[in-house]
């Protein structure tokens, strides 16, 4: 007998609310979560830790009822759509998780990555955890001064086509890669610097649609390699900061279409206005989306959902949530409660 169809299966948009560790850096917290068809958010919390701070947020691709959120105290894992959660026992030390992915040829494969330039890796489903060998150097440029040396691994993205090739993007830092699983990793993050700028990646993509060909985006904006990032060349998305550049956040190919690629931008970490670029061909040419109106800060992330690739969403750091049911042709509001700001994770499934 056939699974629950994606018509009748329960669906869920997951919004997660964070911060920054600098000083004088708002922080704010809280996981909220909205069904399909529904127009009102609840916390979902029960079992995460006080003033939970959600820097990333994971679904199942193929068991949607199970949710993995990234908090300040290391991974937690629900299998009721957030309705419960426990803490994952990965030996992490109680680190804060800034990133999670599930592998796209394997989901019982995942990724957690965090600060201090580290990634763990399960094989079985999240039960069981080790840390990758990550021993790399960033060149000075890099490192500005007074920048955190956190080197936070912020997003990565793994090839569908090489199960070991997997990419990280590291905040103050770079990007870097492994291709023989993780027993080695380089630093590629020579040739993505912008007016002498130190670089500051905040995502990368491996692309399932043009073999070789990587994107990494940052506060500097958006880069793009066709060789696995050995060289890169920077894309012109539109100046939306003093100094010309676009503060990128957030990079999401479609799953339905990797022909379709979407970045959230804005002028910078906290800026008053917020954008989403589309490329509707694998990343060669790139417009801003005309969502009806005008994000009121910068957009921080976008989502689609694995088993309805045309229902997306896009969340800004003020609170300012849209839902679209038509891959990204038109798009309704659903602001997250007053209050709720500094939107740092989005995920739905």
């Amino acid at each position: 007998m056939a699974s629950e169809t994606s018509v009748n299966r329960k669906s869920y948009v997951y919004v997660g609310l964070a911060g920054e560790t600098a000083p004088g850096r708002m922080v704010k917290s809280g996981l909220y979560r909205m069904a399909k068809g529904d127009d009102a958010w609840e916390l979902a919390t029960n079992g995460l830790p006080e003033a939970p701070a959600i820097r990333a947020i994971a679904v199942h691709p193929l068991k949607p009822e199970i949710v993995y959120a990234g908090t300040q105290e290391g991974p937690y894992r629900s299998t009721d759509h957030g309705d419960h959660w426990e803490k994952v026992n990965v030996p992490d030390r109680g680190l804060p998780v800034w990133s999670l992915l599930y592998d796209s040829r394997d989901s019982n494969v995942m990724y957690a990555g965090y600060e201090a330039c580290q990634i763990y890796r399960s094989g079985d489903g999240g039960d069981n955890w080790r840390q990758m060998p990550i021993s790399v150097r960033f060149p000075e440029i890099t490192l500005g001064p007074g920048s955190n040396p956190a080197k936070r691994v912020l997003m990565m993205s793994a090839s569908t086509a090489d199960p070991n090739e997997l990419y990280a993007a590291v905040e103050v830092g770079g990007l870097i890669r492994t291709i023989d699983g993780g027993d080695h990793w380089e630093n590629l993050s020579h040739g993505q610097y912008v007016n002498d700028d130190e670089v500051d990646m905040h995502g990368v993509l491996v692309s399932t649609l043009r073999p070789g060909a990587v994107f990494g985006i940052g506060r500097a904006g958006l880069f793009s390699s066709s060789d696995r990032g050995e060289h890169w060349t920077y894309i012109t998305l539109g100046p939306l900061n003093p100094k010309g550049q676009t503060y990128c956040r957030c990079i999401r190919e479609n799953p339905g279409d990797p022909r379709n690629i979407w970045v959230a931008a804005g002028g910078n970490f906290q800026s008053e206005k917020g954008v989403l670029f589309h490329s509707k061909d694998g990343g060669l040419n790139w417009d801003q989306v005309d969502m009806g109106v005008g994000a009121k800060s910068t957009m921080f992330s976008v989502a689609m959902d694995s088993n309805q690739p045309s229902h997306m969403w896009c969340a800004a750091s003020g609170g300012e949530v849209w839902a679209s049911q038509d891959s990204g042709d038109t798009w309704v509001s659903h602001p997250l409660p007053e209050g709720a700001s500094q939107v740092y994770s989005l995920a739905c499934g």
